[in-house]
């Protein structure tokens, strides 16, 4: 039961990722999973059931593709960090391009569904625990804070990688450059306040 209900809404995480929210329909969800006509009304009766259970699916693969990749580092410095998130940068835009381009969707749909924001907040936060972690590694004292500037920076990054594919796309410098500013001008500070 569970693989067919996964197999619906991963079929409609594509669909919805290259095609947009107007192409998402249960009869064209039905049809890019290869099951018969009325398989997603089963158990999905109306569409905002289905874009509540894309969301949820959606979520719980993009966070197992962070953990998937989280669990085997353990940075050190700021170009250790650049590097994996170099890696997370080139999967969300290669491997994952159509995951990614759904969650782009979906946070267009939010700004029209408000429950929608809770959903994905939820989501993100654990995801937030794993980059603020890595950051006090690196040396952040404001972890919290500079996690919303790399993650948007990054989003912003993949973002231009998906509208403007380039083949030797390589961010690793540029994420070095902003994490050791960020975290220099956060030492920089800690200096001039202790000094006086």
């Amino acid at each position: 039961m569970a693989g067919r209900r996964d197999d619906l809404l991963d079929a409609a995480i594509e669909l919805l990722g290259e095609q947009g929210v107007r192409a998402l329909t249960h009869r064209a969800v039905d049809a890019a999973a290869g099951l018969a006509a009325g398989s997603t009304s089963n158990y999905f009766r109306t569409r905002e059931a289905l874009f509540d259970a894309i969301v949820e699916r959606f979520a719980a693969r993009e966070r197992a593709n962070w953990e998937e990749l989280a669990t085997h580092l353990e940075p050190r410095t700021t170009t250790d960090l650049a590097r994996a998130l170099t890696v997370f940068a080139r999967d969300s835009a290669g491997r994952n391009r159509a995951l990614t381009l759904s969650r782009y969707a979906i946070l267009v749909e939010a700004s029209r569904r408000p429950e929608l924001r809770a959903q994905l907040g939820a989501t993100g936060s654990r995801v937030n625990t794993w980059f603020a972690t890595w950051l006090r590694l690196v040396g952040s004292t404001d972890p919290d804070h500079h996690v919303h500037i790399i993650g948007n920076y990054l989003t912003g990054l993949v973002l231009h990688q998906l509208a403007i594919p380039d083949p030797d796309f390589d961010p690793t410098a540029h994420l070095d450059a902003l994490l050791a500013s960020l975290i220099q001008s956060q030492r920089e500070r800690g200096s001039r306040d202790s000094g006086s």
